[in-house]
């Protein structure tokens, strides 16, 4: 009898099949998720212009190897470790010698890129590990010392807008969650229930400069007094398509799309306290570069930016930064077609007097 049940524990599992020729759903892109085995299907995926599930393509990484002149012996500092794309061609600069800290909060896909990096060769003596937003790259400064080369990436991973469960992304429906760490503070759907209208309708125009805040936030609090409880993704871009019936037809479903991207947006912003965190940080950052140390900043969005050039422009006046770029840098129109998600990266750096 005990045989019988262990050969029944032991027996089989068939992978779950799709329907139809190619799978619609996340978790049915296995191939797509396991990159180094189905190399082939990657490459087809990345050639459409696509981002494979569960992946991340990494921006402007010619421009930002070209820009930070990394040698080897030096130490450097990815804030935003993400994938680890920009981490792995950093770590091949240092030819094995030197060391790069790599900063990220979230906790499920932290592990899987460090299981990546240590696979690659990259061990504890080059690559270390910190989980820790980058707002406190003082206190990584403190047990490092300081760094002659830092890169922030501001931009949210693929492979978090990808999984439905993290509830990042408009077009897939899942829990309205946003949170870059989903074990501390609140899920976008709480954070919702915890504020008032005209709060909703002053995040959304600081956060997004959404031209339907008013309409959006009326829609949605009114849906919620009725009892929706606005706690899926699906459910909040509903309530933005009903706010917006006014649109003329010809312009609805861009309308629509845009809105939803810059609601989701905000949302973000606001519950992962990013602007907080980006203030932080660019305070902080002259303090943990050496001199001539080399630091670059990707953005996304236009209230990022700003913020990055307000700051680095005030503390070259300072005579903190003995040179700034003069304006962004953009990736080539090669890569917006290879990759439609750097569109909006603008690139910003600023070398330390």
């Amino acid at each position: 009898m005990e045989e019988k049940e262990h050969m029944e524990e032991k027996k089989h599992k068939r992978r779950v099949h799709y329907s139809g020729k190619y799978p619609k759903k996340f978790e049915e892109k296995y191939k797509e998720r396991d990159p180094e085995k189905y190399a082939d299907t990657i490459q087809h995926v990345i050639e459409k212009g696509s981002t494979p599930a569960g992946m991340h393509i990494s921006i402007m990484v010619k421009e930002i190897l070209d820009f930070l002149q990394i040698k080897p012996g030096q130490q450097g500092l990815d804030c935003t470790l993400g994938y680890g794309g920009h981490t792995r061609e950093m770590l091949k600069q240092l030819d094995g010698k030197g060391c790069i800290y790599g900063l990220d909060v979230d906790p499920i896909e932290s592990v899987k890129t460090i299981e990546r990096l240590r696979n690659a060769g990259f061990g504890e003596d080059i690559f270390r590990f910190r989980r820790i937003n980058f707002a406190n790259i003082d206190q990584v400064a403190e047990e490092s010392g300081p760094f002659d080369f830092v890169l922030a990436d501001l931009g949210v991973s693929s492979m978090q807008i990808d999984d439905p469960e993290r509830g990042f992304s408009y077009k897939i429906d899942g829990p309205l969650d946003l949170r870059l760490d989903p074990s501390h503070g609140q899920s976008a759907a709480e954070r919702l229930r915890s504020i008032s209208e005209g709060e909703f309708v002053g995040m959304m125009i600081e956060n997004s400069d959404e031209p339907y805040a008013e309409e959006i936030a009326r829609k949605v609090f009114s849906l919620m007094a009725k009892g929706d409880p606005m706690d899926t993704t699906t459910a909040l871009c509903n309530a933005i398509k009903e706010a917006l019936w006014k649109v003329p037809k010809e312009e609805k479903d861009m309308a629509i799309k845009k809105s939803c991207a810059r609601v989701f947006q905000a949302l973000r912003i606001d519950i992962n306290s990013e602007f907080e965190v980006l203030y932080s940080f660019l305070e902080k950052l002259p303090d943990v570069l050496k001199p001539g140390g080399r630091a670059a900043i990707l953005t996304f969005h236009s209230g990022e930016d700003r913020l990055v050039k307000r700051s680095f422009k005030d503390l070259a006046k300072e005579g903190i930064y003995s040179e700034i770029s003069a304006d962004v840098i953009r990736p080539s129109a090669e890569e917006c077609r290879m990759n439609p998600r750097s569109k909006s990266t603008k690139m910003r750096w600023a070398i330390k007097a």
